[in-house]
């Protein structure tokens, strides 16, 4: 499996949220907050589902509380990625 990029996290977070909410997901968003990106943990939650599907990885419930910026899904989701079976 490939690692997943800001390209494909953002992509996600824009099927999740709605194509209105792409202006928020334009530049540079690694490090800003989901927060302020007009995510609640309902999209995040839904996000997280998307993720998972396409790239085989599952994120727990209370990992989900952790997740504050896009960089921390794609560490999360790249780490697990790289670990062996």
């Amino acid at each position: 499996m490939s690692k997943m990029t800001i390209d494909d996290l953002r992509r996600i977070l824009i099927s999740c949220a709605g194509e209105s909410e792409g202006d928020r997901l334009s530049g540079d968003i690694l490090d800003e907050e989901f927060e302020l990106l007009g995510y609640d943990s309902l999209a995040l939650m839904e996000t997280v589902a998307a993720v998972g599907s396409e790239f085989g990885v599952r994120i727990e419930d209370e990992q989900i509380a952790d997740l504050r910026t896009p960089r921390d899904v794609l560490d999360l989701v790249n780490d697990a990625i790289a670990q062996p079976n």
